[in-house]
C-alpha cells in the first residue's frame, strides 16, 4: 500500500496517511475521474469501511481528499450516524486530522496561509473555497492550459465538462450568473470552475 500511496500523496504524508488508514480499518479504492466529486466514504451493509478518490488528483488534493474522507468515517464513529455529514462533529474531526499536516514539509510555503485560512471553518467541497481550489489548481499538470470562469470577460461565451453552452454575466457576491444558451435559465458559477471559451 505504502507504494501506491507514494505516487498519489506528498512524500512526508505518506507514513502518517498509512497509520491513519490502517488505524480506521478503511479499505482504500483509488478509481477513474468522476467529474461531480473528488472521493467519497461509504459503509457497506457488511460493516466494510471503504473510501473511494479520484486518480487524476494532484497529490495535494488528494491528501486533503483523503483526510477529508476518513473524517466522515471517525465522526460516524464517534458521535453516531445520525450527525449532518458535513456538520460540525465532522468539521472538527477534520480540523484535528488535517492539523499535522499542515506543514511546510508537506505543502508548497504558497499554499500554507490559504490551507490555515480554509481549516478555520472547513467546508463540505475544497471547491466551494475558491481561492483554496485555485491555489491547489496550480499543481495540476496542465494547469497552464485551463481556464477558469473568472478569467473570462462578460458576456464572454463558454461550454463545461458535459458540453452544456453559457453566456458569463455579472457577478453575484462571490459566484457568477450566467446564462444557459440552450434553456435561457440563469445559473450560478463558483469563480474556479473549469470551462472553455466558445470563439
Amino acid at each position: 500500500m505504502d507504494e501506491v500511496l507514494k505516487k498519489y500523496l506528498p512524500e512526508r504524508a505518506v507514513e502518517p496517511c498509512l497509520i491513519l488508514i490502517k488505524e480506521s480499518g478503511v479499505n482504500l479504492k483509488i478509481v477513474n475521474n468522476r467529474v461531480t466529486r473528488h472521493g467519497d466514504y461509504r459503509k457497506s451493509p457488511t460493516g466494510m469501511h471503504q473510501i473511494t478518490i479520484n486518480a487524476s488528483l494532484n497529490k495535494y488534493r488528494f491528501l486533503i481528499t483523503l483526510i477529508h474522507e476518513i473524517a466522515h468515517l471517525m465522526a460516524f464513529e464517534k458521535f453516531g450516524r445520525r450527525i449532518k455529514p458535513h456538520g460540525s462533529e465532522w468539521k472538527e474531526t477534520f480540523q484535528y486530522l488535517m492539523l499535522p499536516f499542515i506543514r511546510p514539509e508537506i505543502f508548497p510555503s504558497r499554499i500554507l496561509p490559504v490551507l490555515a485560512r480554509h481549516f478555520r471553518n472547513p467546508k463540505a467541497s475544497s471547491d466551494t473555497d475558491a481561492v483554496l481550489s485555485l491555489a491547489l489548481k496550480q499543481y495540476d499538470p496542465n494547469s497552464s492550459e485551463k481556464t477558469f470562469v473568472f478569467e473570462l470577460p462578460l458576456g464572454a461565451m463558454f461550454k463545461i465538462y458535459n458540453g452544456k453552452q453559457f453566456k458569463k454575466g455579472n457577478k453575484r457576491v462571490k459566484r457568477y450568473e450566467c446564462l444557459e444558451i440552450d434553456t435561457g435559465k440563469t445559473y450560478l458559477f463558483q469563480p474556479n470552475t473549469e470551462v472553455e471559451l466558445i470563439d
